[in-house]
């Protein structure tokens, strides 16, 4: 690890534990509520004024793939904490809003929000109980277990011709996974009409999602009408675990490369990761990640 990473690392870590801003709502709980309605209303309105975000739905698929996805539904872990009805649960809540979004068109220009399709993920609408994220802690909530479905469409829209315009990174890593699974260290978090996942077709073509389910996986590929021109891969860099005393963070950058031909044409700069990890490294350690000790005061 060179010392400029060295310098970004302990930054993130001392920005993590010591936030230079602290929202109102966390001053003032009794506000966080009004706060989020506010937010969520105005986002309402301007989605509901924006054209570029009216996109269609077809049940037939284009002809060619220019992306495709794989992850796993339930989570292969012996954790005591974690409960198996929730993540039935969280299986049921991503199945039902992927009706939505599948067959899914998203024109050149135009802006695929998550949650201007999916909607509210309310009991009213038919969602159940899941895990979510809040305030740093893994809780129950109605329609949890939807951030793996906007992660997993995240990853699937980094390997194909569009401009990610809003994706926010999580803040816990709560479960662990295998080196090659770069995509669960890569995650977008989602709260209705308050975070949201947003992409543009920057394509010269429509594009088109299409997801389905086995027992075990969700799939998803990005169609169009025509073949990508160039391939996209998408890689992990300076990927570390970080102990401080009795903490640890995980730490990635997330590269984007285009080539044409096998021959690199463009390297792009995605995310750096920043993430407080919950379970134990070790294991992680003994399957080939870097570790690293900082002894921050």
């Amino acid at each position: 690890m060179n010392d400029i990473l060295q310098k970004e690392i302990i930054k993130r870590i001392n920005d993590y534990e010591n936030p230079k801003r602290i929202a109102l709502s966390r001053k003032y709980p009794f506000l966080e509520k009004p706060v989020i309605f506010l937010r969520c209303l105005k986002r309402s309105v301007q989605n509901n004024l924006d054209p570029r975000i009216q996109i269609h739905k077809k049940n037939d698929f284009f002809d060619f793939t220019i992306a495709a996805h794989q992850s796993e539904l339930r989570k292969n872990t012996d954790s005591k904490d974690l409960d198996i009805r929730l993540q039935e649960n969280k299986i049921y809540n991503i199945k039902k809003a992927a009706e939505k979004l599948n067959g899914i068109i998203i024109e050149p220009g135009r802006i695929f929000s998550f949650w201007y399709i999916v909607g509210n993920p309310s009991s009213r609408n038919g969602y159940i109980e899941g895990r979510v994220y809040s305030k740093g802690k893994i809780v129950t909530g109605i329609g949890g277990g939807l951030c793996q479905l906007s992660t997993f469409l995240y990853w699937l829209f980094l390997n194909a011709p569009v401009k990610v315009i809003e994706r926010h990174p999580h803040s816990l890593d709560a479960f662990p996974s295998s080196k090659q699974n770069i995509s669960l260290r890569c995650g977008a978090a989602v709260l209705y009409n308050f975070f949201d996942l947003k992409i543009r077709n920057d394509f010269e073509h429509p594009i088109q999602l299409k997801i389905w389910f086995t027992d075990d996986h969700i799939n998803g590929q990005i169609m169009s009408k025509a073949k990508m021109p160039n391939d996209i891969c998408v890689l992990e860099k300076d990927q570390y675990f970080i102990k401080v005393k009795d903490k640890k963070y995980l730490y990635n950058e997330i590269y984007r490369e285009i080539k044409d031909n096998g021959q690199l044409i463009k390297t792009e700069k995605i995310t750096v990761n920043f993430m407080k990890v919950l379970y134990n490294i070790d294991s992680a350690a003994e399957n080939g990640f870097n570790t690293v000790d900082f002894d921050i005061v």
